[in-house]
């Protein structure tokens, strides 16, 4: 065996990282899940990237810890799942178990300044270091990170966006691959669009990357100030407007917008379970 290299491309924060390839063959037979590698070029000898451990190893293989989840949620009660709720602050977590971690994005997300009527606007990426800490848990632990589709933590952070079409790429130059995709398709009533980044994982699986067909939106109406509902609702109630274009007039609380699928966890445990 040997193996392709993912050469770094111009104006890109890619590095080379490398995935299994028999012997003689030609780009496109990649055998990994990750970057197709018909649209990378091949270098003869590159090696796949290895992580050195400077701490001790867990005492209990395949056990995961589970940063920033809500308490009695889906988290709770795994017999290999050890849950950083709010009480038990995850930015303290000190290992030595992978992480699966759901910071928290209000500070991140289109509406980081408190929404139309915030009285108090906010400021961005204000999240008491949260998004940081969590990260800097999945690089040196290994695991996955999840934040809603376009959190501006990616560009402020220095970290590649993924692309829409649905594929693992480089994230950064510490090892990291970074995706979207649909939590709709994993048990979600809502489509939540949905960025990962994962680091220090052997081997990263092959997502359903097509667009989650559902009706249910978890913003809303999805505006982004008063001027524009005014403008686009005109002379329609919300639900009226919401009904002509197919979508259910229901408004989701926010424990369930925020919630993550049953199958959607399980996803994201297997990936941390492979970290190296």
């Amino acid at each position: 065996m040997r193996h392709c290299g993912v050469s770094a491309r111009e104006g890109s924060k890619a590095h080379a990282i490398g995935c299994a390839l028999p012997e003689g063959a030609a780009g496109g037979a990649c055998l990994c899940l990750c970057v197709p590698c018909d649209r990378l070029s091949v270098q003869s000898g590159a090696r796949a990237p290895s992580y050195e451990r400077s701490y001790p190893e867990p005492d209990e293989p395949g056990r995961v810890a589970a940063l920033f989840v809500a308490s009695g949620g889906c988290y709770f009660g795994l017999p290999d799942v050890d849950p950083w709720d709010q009480a038990r602050d995850a930015r303290t977590y000190a290992g030595p178990w992978p992480v699966v971690a759901h910071p928290p994005c209000e500070r991140w997300g289109r509406y980081w300044f408190g929404g139309p009527s915030a009285k108090v606007r906010r400021v961005k990426g204000d999240d008491g270091g949260c998004f940081a800490a969590a990260l800097a848990a999945v690089r040196r632990w290994g695991g996955v990170l999840e934040h809603p589709e376009s959190s501006a933590a990616w560009s402020a952070f220095d970290l590649n966006p993924p692309p829409w079409g649905g594929a693992w790429v480089s994230a950064d130059f510490q090892g990291g691959w970074t995706c979207r995709v649909d939590q709709g398709n994993y048990g979600h009533r809502a489509k939540k669009a949905t960025w990962l980044y994962a680091c220090r994982v052997t081997r990263l699986p092959s997502l359903d990357w097509a667009p989650a067909e559902v009706a249910h939106r978890v913003d809303g109406c999805g505006f982004h100030t008063s001027e524009e509902r005014k403008q686009k609702l005109g002379d329609m109630t919300r639900a009226e407007w919401l009904t002509a274009r197919g979508v259910a007039v229901e408004r989701m609380g926010r424990r369930e917008r925020a919630a993550t699928p049953e199958l959607f966890r399980d996803l994201l445990l297997s990936i941390a379970r492979g970290a190296s």
